[in-house]
C-alpha cells in the first residue's frame, strides 16, 4: 500500500505542477495586489479541489463527467469566468498609473481573491473528468475506495497549496521587479492573454 501512495503522489506531483488555469489566476492576483493575495487565491483553489473530491466521493462527479450537457454547462461557465478575468487583467494594463505599487496588505485589491480561485477551480470540469477517470486507478490497495479517494484528493490540495504557494513565494522575492509600472502593464498584458487562451480551451474541451 505505501509503495502504491508513493507512486500516486508522484503521479499527481506532476499534474499538479502542469501549468495550467489555476496558475495564471494566481500570477494575476498575485503580481497585481502582493503575495497575501496571491496565498488567498491558492487557498480558494485548494477548496474547490476539495469540492471536487467531495462531489466524487458522493459520486455526482462522475455524472458530470458522464453527462455531455452537464458537462458542456459546466465548461461553459468556466470558460466565461476565465475570459472575464482575461479582459479583465488586459483592461487593466491599460491604466498607466505609475504610483500604483504592489499592496503587501491587498488593501486595494479588487474581489475576493479566495473566491477567485475557488469559482476558477470549481468550474473547470476537468477536474471533474481527471478525479472520476484517473484518481480511482491510483487509490492505494488495502484501504476502502472511498477512503483511498479522499486521501488522495487532500494529498491532491496539500500539493497544490505547497507547490503554488512556493510560487507566489517566488513571485514575491521579485517584487521590486513586478512594481515598475512597465513591467506590471507587460505581467498584465501576459497573463490576460493566457487566460483568454484558457478561456477558449476550456470551451472546445471535450469529456
Amino acid at each position: 500500500m505505501f509503495v502504491g501512495f508513493l507512486a500516486a503522489a508522484g503521479v499527481l506531483g506532476v499534474l499538479t505542477m502542469v501549468p495550467g488555469p489555476d496558475m495564471a489566476v494566481v500570477t494575476k492576483r498575485a503580481v497585481a495586489w502582493g503575495w497575501r493575495d496571491g496565498l488567498r487565491t491558492v487557498g480558494g483553489i485548494a477548496c474547490g479541489l476539495l469540492v471536487w473530491g467531495a462531489l466524487t466521493v458522493l459520486g455526482l462527479a462522475a455524472v458530470l463527467a458522464a453527462s455531455a450537457t452537464a458537462y458542456t454547462v459546466v465548461k461553459l461557465a468556466g470558460a466565461a469566468y476565465l475570459l472575464f478575468l482575461g479582459v479583465q487583467s488586459l483592461l487593466h494594463s491599460r491604466r498607466h498609473r505609475a504610483a500604483a505599487p504592489v499592496t503587501a496588505g491587498g488593501a486595494a485589491a479588487k474581489g475576493n481573491p479566495w473566491r477567485t480561485g475557488l469559482v476558477s477551480n470549481v468550474f473547470n470540469p476537468k477536474i471533474a473528468v481527471f478525479y472520476t477517470g484517473l484518481l480511482p486507478t491510483l487509490a492505494p490497495s488495502g484501504m476502502s475506495p472511498h477512503a483511498g479517494m479522499a486521501l488522495l484528493v487532500l494529498l491532491h490540495a496539500v500539493l497544490t497549496l505547497l507547490w503554488l504557494g512556493g510560487y507566489v513565494m517566488v513571485l514575491a522575492k521579485a517584487r521590486a521587479f513586478f512594481e515598475r509600472p512597465a513591467v506590471r502593464t507587460a505581467m498584465d498584458r501576459v497573463t490576460g492573454v493566457v487566460l483568454l487562451g484558457f478561456g477558449v480551451r476550456v470551451a472546445a474541451s471535450q469529456p
